[in-house]
């Protein structure tokens, strides 16, 4: 199995906690920061693009973690 690359918001602040997110062709994996061995969220990445089209139409594109 590949690594998975774990990459967090470029809004969070080097020691913040926040959400974190990894791409694949297949899916989207998505772990809380604080706690990164617990379970992860997984969706496709046409879940995640209709999520983010939704969170940039309510204004959350500058909000920081």
């Amino acid at each position: 199995m590949p690594e998975t690359n774990w990459q967090r918001s470029t809004y969070s602040a080097e020691a913040a906690n926040c959400v974190e997110i990894a791409a694949s062709p297949t899916a989207i994996h998505i772990r809380d920061s604080k706690i990164p061995a617990n379970p992860h969220l997984t969706v496709t990445p046409a879940t995640w693009t209709d999520f983010l089209s939704y969170a940039t139409e309510a204004g959350g594109t500058s909000a920081s973690c």
